[in-house]
């Protein structure tokens, strides 16, 4: 081995080989996904050579010149005692040293980071380096496009250990050498060892099956967004608190505040923002975050979130104490899908001039909608965009595992990918140098054409803007969406949030949640309210695999082998993620290779050099079998040439988790499934029809109107039951007590028995046998009379 030590003190690296001491080899340990260490022992007695520095920079190679280790010394060498010479005593020293990612570690901490949603793990990896120190680790070129279905960071995580996580999530594993930062798929390399040709040495290998076998999984997952609840109320000029009898979703106050940015520090926080600023036009002042030009050009002078918002639920966009001067031009408070450009703003607030005025108008799928507001120069703003999607979850999780079913070993993927959703829209602005009580003016209340799962966030996108933003303030509220109908005019959205803000009413969201309408706001008589929101229950699914269980019954035993457990990561937010987990974990939960578990122990392996993520791929007596490394010793002999000592301890999927980390105990408030879902070649076929997502509702005498804003399923239609329960039982009749009604077309009617609160469960269903219905029930609660 050839040892190198940069003790940055101006001489650069300088070989240290030569004190190396050989009665405690030098050892590099590596393991899946975390940092690598080199541990060893330097004997510096009759050298000129410095002590080897804190911080100091360490090279370890192969005397052919493969880099084996690169990284850093974490503190000042241990003196361990030798002996007495005749000069005195000896004293050798012991190094630790710790991967490149050490020098990141110290950057990231707190809540630098916020959630990913359907990226790619390397692009990710790219961005991480990016935003911390683009000079510390060279962003990786290479690495699996897998993707990586929703990224929720622990606020206290160092850089390696987000690292760690991305990998696993995508099943991959990363290593960082020679100053780069690279991400490899798990199998992407594989060292074919046989005892066939003298390549595995039978006798250094031990493997161990260390788990049963299960067919039957069920999991459990986090709380889930339920039925789409809607109540009806009716003004009467004077109630202005109405009491929710449902328990609508309501984020944790650590989890509603997605960006809160006052723009008050010293220096922009370049972990949180990135700043595009080719003309100096940009700078934080007294004012906030001021604005003096740009090049005039779409997209080049630019203020932009590193972390995408998923476009779920009830958003509110707000930017605060707004300054524009006359000239401004550009889009403030922008919600970009894909580039900054105007085209593909989702949403913003569109900064021209007209006659001579500056104006803001709403910039909606990239084109100017609604009412425009003249900006009054040296006045201060507040300008809202309010968003709503149904969905309160756009991104589905991915799971990965190991498929060794063919002639070698490759990475199967389950979930993954985005959900659809409508999109509602109000724009609001408020005059802050007016009166204190003045109510916002609502520039647009609508929807808009396209809804992307998620969207980057740029609050500054200057052509030529002048002025400041005070700060800017992204909250995530829950699912609460009020609509009101006024007698004989046409509806629109009631604004929630505090009574200072000029707004409607506020939202409760618990057990016993209630709308307050503020003094002057208060429903007028024959008003009726619509309050949106959803539900919330425990995710949970259970998946068998009818052809695994047939084979374990084929001698006459019990062929079901039931597994249950709580998926810890990535997280299972929804039924369908953990229906997704559930396949991943009966691909491999059902192969019995997948609970090995053992090591091996081999000198300058006949292949390359051996890193965690890397398979095995064992022949022995002609079988196969394909082991997942995960920690890796490998330690020099002394011997001349040159040879290396490799201790690897593997184990496959279901022997030790690697992309799906599950928990074998279950949360008290899971429901758990009677009858299984039954995979077919390996995937669950579609079981559920669309969620009425787009169900409208317009209260009639004696009856409420509905457009269940979908076409039915050929053969089928609508169901309306008085409980959240039955569907797909086969109970048809009304007599039945719970079926209202089924109705074959988009259009009908509910009656009303006229004894408020009365409650209504819809589902759609189609011509199978039995029917397939919608997954989630559209609810409507009316306690109009």
């Amino acid at each position: 081995m050839i040892l190198s030590i940069d003790n940055l003190d101006g001489l650069g690296p300088v070989d240290y080989t030569a004190t190396m001491d050989a009665s405690e080899p030098f050892e590099v340990i590596r393991t899946l996904n975390a940092p690598s260490l080199l541990k060893g022992l330097l004997c510096l007695v009759g050298t000129a050579l410095p002590t080897p520095a804190r911080r100091g920079r360490v090279v370890l190679s192969t005397d052919a010149g493969t880099v084996l280790f690169t990284g850093f010394l974490t503190a000042e060498p241990t003196p361990i005692y030798a002996g007495a010479a005749s000069a005195g005593s000896v004293y050798r020293l012991a190094l630790s040293a710790v991967s490149d990612e050490w020098l990141l570690d110290k950057q990231l901490r707190g809540t630098s980071l916020g959630a990913a949603f359907g990226v790619t793990g390397q692009a990710l990896f790219a961005t991480l380096g990016e935003r911390l120190d683009p000079g510390a680790l060279i962003a990786p070129v290479t690495g699996p496009a897998r993707e990586l279905g929703v990224f929720d960071p622990s606020e206290t995580g160092t850089f390696a250990q987000h690292c760690g996580v991305i990998a696993a999530a995508t099943y991959a594993s990363y290593r960082a050498l020679n100053g780069a930062l690279a991400l490899a798929g798990i199998a992407s390399t594989q060292h074919p060892l046989s005892d066939g040709d003298g390549s595995l040495e039978v006798s250094a290998l031990h493997t161990a099956s260390i788990r049963e076998l299960a067919n039957d999984v069920t999991v459990t997952g986090a709380e889930e967004p339920r039925a789409y609840w809607t109540e009806l109320f009716k003004g009467d000029g004077t109630t202005a608190i109405f009491p929710l009898l449902g328990e609508s979703d309501a984020p944790s106050a650590g989890h509603a505040a997605l960006i809160a940015e006052p723009f008050n520090a010293a220096a922009l926080n370049t972990q949180l923002w990135q700043k595009i600023d080719p003309g100096a036009y940009c700078s934080l002042t007294g004012s906030g975050f001021s604005f003096t030009g740009g090049t005039g050009f779409d997209g080049q002078t630019t203020l932009s979130a590193w972390d995408p918002l998923e476009v779920g639920g009830t958003v509110v966009c707000e930017l605060a104490s707004v300054m524009l001067s006359a000239g401004s031009a550009g889009v403030l408070g922008g919600l970009y899908n894909g580039a900054t450009l105007q085209a593909d703003c989702l949403a913003g607030f569109n900064i021209r001039q007209s006659g001579g005025n500056t104006i803001a108008t709403p910039l909606i799928d990239g084109v100017e909608a609604g009412t425009s507001m003249t900006i009054v120069p040296g006045h201060q703003y507040t300008l809202r965009i309010h968003l709503n999607a149904p969905e309160l979850l756009r991104v589905r999780q991915a799971f990965y595992a190991l498929d060794d079913t063919g002639t070698g070993a490759a990475v199967a993927q389950f979930g993954g990918g985005t959900i659809d959703s409508p999109l509602s829209l109000v724009f609001e602005a408020r005059d802050l140098s007016a009166s204190s009580n003045t109510p916002v003016t609502v520039l647009y209340d609508g929807t808009s054409t396209t809804s992307p799962a998620q969207v980057n966030v740029v609050p500054v996108n200057s052509l030529s803007l002048a002025g400041s933003v005070g700060a800017i303030h992204l909250t995530r509220t829950g699912s609460c969406w009020i609509r009101s109908t006024p007698p004989s005019a046409a509806p629109f959205t009631r604004l929630a949030g505090k009574a200072t803000d000029g707004v409607d009413c506020s939202v409760t969201s618990s057990v016993e949640g209630k709308v307050t309408f503020f003094a002057g706001r208060i429903p007028v008589a024959g008003e009726i309210v619509a309050v949106s929101y959803r539900g919330r229950q425990r995710a949970v699914a259970r998946v068998a695999d009818p052809v695994s269980i047939a084979a374990e019954a084929a001698g006459g035993g019990v062929g079901t082998a039931r597994w249950l457990g709580h998926v810890v990561t990535p997280p299972a937010r929804s039924t369908e993620d953990c229906e997704n987990a559930a396949q991943a974990i009966l691909s491999f939960a059902t192969n019995r290779s997948a609970a090995t578990s053992g090591s091996y122990t081999t000198v300058n392996p006949p292949t390359s050099d051996i890193w965690p993520g890397d398979v095995l791929n064992l022949s022995q007596d002609g079988v196969v079998t394909n082991c997942i490394v995960r920690k890796v010793a490998l330690s020099q002999q002394g011997a001349s040439p040159e040879a290396l000592t490799y201790r690897i301890a593997f184990a496959n999927d279901w022997a030790e988790a690697l992309s799906l980390t599950v928990a074998e105990t279950l949360p008290t408030d899971a429901l758990l499934p009677i009858v299984a879902l039954g995979l077919v070649s390996g995937e669950i076929p579609a079981h559920t029809l669309s969620n009425l997502t787009q169900l409208t509702i317009a209260p009639a005498s004696g009856s409420l109107t509905i457009d269940a804003g979908v076409a039915p399923a050929v053969g089928g239609g609508f169901e309306v039951r008085r409980r959240d329960s039955g569907f797909g039982t086969g109970t048809t009749s009304t007599s039945s007590g719970d079926l209202v009604l089924r109705s074959p077309v988009r259009g009908f009617s509910i009656p009303l028995a006229g004894t408020p609160p009365e409650t209504f469960y819809v589902r759609m269903y189609d011509a199978s046998v039995p029917p397939l219905y919608s997954r989630q029930s559209t609810a409507i609660l009316t306690q109009l009379t």
